[in-house]
């Protein structure tokens, strides 16, 4: 059974992700694990050489379970469970001391989860788990899919779904993987090319009609469209595309580069994802293709 990874520290922003996650869970007949990671209190650089008191990790551990099963309830409540989950467990939790990012990895290695989908705090808010490095990190470290939710977005029916590409040929499997979500919403998968204004419309047809060609083939899918969107600069048409475009989720791939003169280096999907108020999927750079 398809799995989704859902981490959580029982915040605000992460049980709206969470209730996010088992929305798409049900839609997609995924199972859903909700993860906490346990922190050694004392992060000093002698933490690992200090013994850390039993009774200490087995109430927090205990604390942590019960939190955890609280928040499955709760999750089975607000949907209508005995309708979308029949006799199979739906909702698993797990709990793992170590830090956030490790126990991200190695739980959707061992579950072999096709997405992860994290919470996001909101400009200026303070969360014990989701800060803004932590986001960063795991988006740097992922080799899955992230689908991270804005705190003010909540579920509703997905009708477009917009992959902002720069035309790399590596793009086009993945593409692909996009579409098999799409396919379950029966939403439009719009290709978003964003370059700046001084690009004129007849540079680069040819790539283009190239790309799209490939996309057609390998996608399979009726429902995908193309668009041009010539902005000052590519933050901004990505601004505009999340905000004006109509779009309930934007899908960006993460390249693991120095230099910020590509199109979707490092910097503009950090600096995004710390304010788009629409999901945003992000794909790390060579992603096998995966199947929602």
């Amino acid at each position: 059974m398809k799995t989704i990874l859902v981490p959580t520290d029982f915040s605000a922003q992460a049980k709206n992700a969470a209730s996010y996650a088992v929305n798409i869970a049900q839609i997609i007949r995924a199972g859903v694990i909700l993860c906490h990671a346990i922190k050694v209190p004392d992060e000093s650089p002698m933490a690992n050489q200090v013994a850390w008191p039993l009774e200490d990790y087995n109430s927090l551990k205990e604390e942590t379970t019960q939190e955890l099963q609280s928040l499955s309830a709760a999750l089975l409540h607000d949907i209508h469970s005995d309708e979308a989950v029949g006799d199979r467990e739906f909702i698993n939790t797990r709990s793992a001391t170590g830090d956030v990012v490790d126990v991200i990895r190695n739980v959707v290695e061992e579950q072999k989860c096709v997405m992860v989908v994290m919470g996001m705090s909101g400009a200026g808010a303070i969360s014990r788990f989701f800060l803004g490095s932590n986001t960063q990190d795991v988006i740097n470290k992922a080799s899955f899919p992230v689908l991270l939710i804005p705190a003010n977005a909540h579920f509703h029916p997905i009708f477009k779904i917009a992959f902002a590409t720069d035309l790399n040929d590596n793009d086009i499997e993945l593409i692909h993987s996009v579409a098999s979500l799409a396919y379950y919403f029966n939403a439009e998968l719009l290709i978003a090319h964003i370059t700046d204004d001084k690009i004129e419309e007849g540079d680069d047809k040819r790539k283009v009609d190239d790309f799209l060609k490939e996309v057609t083939c390998k996608a399979n899918y009726a429902k995908v469209y193309y668009r041009h969107i010539k902005s000052v600069d590519v933050m901004h048409g990505l601004d505009w595309l999340s905000e004006h475009g109509t779009v309930d989720m934007l899908v960006m791939v993460h390249r693991k580069v120095n230099s910020l003169e590509k199109l979707f280096g490092i910097s503009y999907t950090q600096k995004l994802s710390h304010h788009i108020e629409i999901p945003l999927l992000v794909l790390p750079e060579g992603l096998s293709a995966v199947h929602f």
